[in-house]
């Protein structure tokens, strides 16, 4: 594995355990036994190197959506990339929460237009099959503000903001996403 790419996923490492609060090129540099000016060739920044950490996160994730994702069945299909995009917060917390927060901070980073296209053409397939109960564009908000909010709750176990929430409820989710497959595309 080359340099830059131990450093991007020590980058990502670093933002999973310590957020972009506690992040540090020093913390970085350590897990890759490298110093600060190898960091720097390939960066420029240690803000260079979270951007393109990422980027990176968010181009794995939409490969891992779009591989998962086989099912010729379109709402099967559909189905299978939601569930991987919640999976991927919970498996990730830190590093999905970190993410969202560039994006929300107005980084634009393509993987995400990418992700949301992804989740259009999804439901045009479904629409096409004749099986989307109300206007695509509704479908893909619903699709999209439930997979997030499901999401959300992986990331608000992680906090640790209440003893009530350790983990998300994998029933809530599997409601949430039923909830709105029953909506957008009733069987």
């Amino acid at each position: 594995m080359d340099t830059k790419r131990k450093l991007l996923d020590a980058a990502a490492e670093v933002i999973e355990r310590d957020g972009v609060a506690g992040f540090s090129t020093r913390s970085v540099c350590a897990i890759v036994g490298v110093g600060a000016p190898t960091l720097y060739h390939h960066f420029g920044s240690a803000d260079g190197l979270l951007s393109a950490a990422f980027s990176d996160a968010f181009d794995q994730f939409l490969a891992r959506k779009s591989e998962h994702a086989t099912d010729p069945d379109p709402v099967k299909a559909m189905r299978e990339g939601w569930d991987d995009y919640v999976g991927f917060a919970g498996e990730r917390p830190g590093l999905y929460a970190a993410m969202l927060a560039r994006v929300l901070s107005g980084a634009k980073i393509g993987a995400v237009t990418a992700s949301f296209e992804h989740l259009a053409r999804q439901v045009h397939d479904v629409a096409r099959s004749g099986r989307l109960a109300v206007p695509e564009a509704q479908a893909a908000q619903l699709a999209w503000g439930s997979v997030n909010a499901a999401a959300m709750l992986h990331v608000t176990a992680a906090l640790g903001l209440s003893a009530q929430m350790t983990r998300a409820d994998p029933s809530v989710i599997a409601s949430i996403r039923d909830d709105m497959f029953d909506a957008i595309s009733p069987s």
